[in-house]
């Protein structure tokens, strides 16, 4: 799925060894990105209903944009993460039985 092939950034060589795999990289983006998205989304949610704010509507919005930053970023790291190309997925990724 990875899109670097497509767009002639690939060299189509296995990564190092010692490189995070792609399953790992992309929760831990995911991860770090849902937690500053719910914080920014909450930010922008204060900024838009001002003194009209509650707390349910608040935290629909941080949900909301902890879900959607954090599945785009994971989305980019797999689209665009060398780690992520088909060969090196085949090589160093664990497939749990």
């Amino acid at each position: 799925m990875a899109l670097r092939r497509f767009l002639g950034f690939s060299d189509v060589e296995l990564m190092r060894a010692d490189a995070k795999p792609c399953s790992r990289l992309m929760r831990q983006t995911a991860g770090i990105f849902s937690f500053g998205g719910a914080l920014g989304f909450w930010i922008l949610c204060r900024l838009h209903y001002g003194p009209r704010i509650t707390v349910p509507k608040s935290l629909r919005w941080a949900i909301c944009g902890a879900i959607s930053v954090g599945s785009t970023s994971a989305l980019l790291v797999r689209l665009f993460s060398p780690e992520c190309e088909p060969q090196n997925i085949a090589a160093y990724d664990k497939i749990k039985q």
